[in-house]
């Protein structure tokens, strides 16, 4: 029998049995909505991650008291001591094969003014050093940096980022400008070229002042805070690790034998733990789909059972005029095939929107799932065929006579 005959008659079968195929389909579109949504989810996440991380200093190590991505129970982070300022300048004197080394820590998010202009009470001000701008990939668009000598001197100076300067200076030159922060009066020696925004969040909406001056004006010596420390090259990335872990250790009084009471990351660090996070997000979407494609498996074999009782008399007519067993399990596997083929269509198409819905929000690329369609397309027609032998094997049993008198 043709393949597109076979298509057919599959299609009439479904139109017969609307309200059973429509919900054997469900079934399967939301099996493959699932796996195929959590496939194409987690890649526009892995994507934006990717990028994110790209656009950060390459060769830079984190130091801060907890990971970055954390999963599962925090009780084992619970009770470590703050990494502070005092933490951030004991580095500073003791370390020897990296010395751009840089405190982070945003103190507040409030609004800034310059005469009568103001912002949204959302700008985010930030108290680091003259390494915070290589040490996070920025790079000055007009103006100085920030010096070892206006932190040292604690200067009321400060950078704004490029949303800080598009709302308070579109038409002006911003540089040697006084800004309002807080009551606090700093004169702006730099602008910041942007860089865009990573996880929906604009990294261009701040305002960088010496930490000193940070602290003079809101406290917090003692504050928990992370440190940045840029390896002088990529190959001594692992030197400067293993420098910075037993400086930490000595610091922190960490005695032999125990574990880090800090978190010592890189780029490739966080990639590892956010792939591994990532992974129970496409488990979750297997296990989701595998279990809704199992109940649609048992559908499909329903429906093609009931599909072979309502056509027994065509079965015998088709043996009586010389059909083969081969042929009849054929056209019923066929059958089968198509029904799983035509839900997976619908499921796939909902999924990648589904998926791409995320990448829209969080202004991310559009990526399509290659591998798990190819791999979603086979399951399927597994799924077809597991399901769909014993309805098609049943069919080819049956006796021509006794199918011919069937009424």
């Amino acid at each position: 029998m043709n393949i597109i005959e076979v298509f057919k008659m599959a299609f009439n079968s479904l139109k017969e049995n609307k309200l059973r195929s429509f919900l054997t389909m469900i079934a399967i579109v939301v099996g493959v909505f699932a796996i195929i949504g959590a496939s194409t989810a987690v890649m526009v996440i892995k994507t934006y991650f990717d990028n994110t991380l790209n656009i950060m200093g390459g060769n830079v190590v984190y130091v801060s008291t907890y990971p970055g991505v954390r999963m599962g129970n925090g009780d084992k982070y619970r009770n470590r001591k703050h990494i502070t300022f005092r933490t951030y300048e004991d580095l500073q004197k003791r370390l020897r094969i990296s010395r751009a080394i840089s405190p982070v820590e945003h103190f507040t998010s409030t609004k800034v003014e310059f005469g009568k202009k103001a912002t949204e009470p959302n700008v985010q001000i930030m108290g680091s050093n003259e390494f915070y701008l290589s040490n996070n990939a920025y790079s000055l668009e007009n103006g100085r940096n920030i010096s070892e000598n206006d932190v040292h001197h604690v200067k009321p100076v400060c950078l704004i980022g490029h949303d800080v300067r598009t709302d308070l200076f579109p038409n002006q030159y911003a540089v040697g400008k006084f800004i309002r922060i807080d009551g606090q009066k700093y004169r702006v020696i730099g602008t910041v070229k942007a860089k865009g925004s990573t996880f929906g969040e604009s990294q261009d909406n701040f305002v960088l002042i010496p930490y000193t001056k940070a602290l003079a004006v809101y406290g917090g010596y003692n504050r928990n805070i992370n440190i940045q420390v840029k390896a002088p090259s990529m190959t001594l990335i692992p030197a400067t690790i293993d420098e910075l872990t037993g400086v930490m250790r000595t610091i922190r009084k960490v005695p032999p034998g125990k574990e880090n009471d800090f978190e010592i990351e890189t780029n490739n660090s966080l990639k590892s733990a956010f792939n591994k996070f990532t992974g129970y997000l496409y488990l979750f979407g297997i296990v989701v789909g595998g279990i809704s494609l199992l109940g649609a498996g048992i559908g499909v074999m329903n429906i093609m059972l009931v599909s072979v009782t309502e056509r027994t008399k065509e079965i015998g007519i088709r043996k009586s005029v010389g059909a083969k067993k081969k042929a009849i399990i054929s056209q019923f596997l066929l059958e089968a095939i198509f029904i799983c083929q035509l839900g997976g269509i619908f499921g796939l198409g909902l999924g990648i929107i589904g998926g791409n819905v995320l990448a829209v929000y969080m202004k991310s690329s559009v990526v399509f799932p290659w591998l798990a369609s190819i791999m979603g397309i086979i399951g399927l027609t597994l799924i077809g065929v597991l399901f769909g032998v014993f309805p098609a094997y049943k069919a080819s049993k049956l006796d021509p006579v006794e199918s011919l008198r069937y009424e």
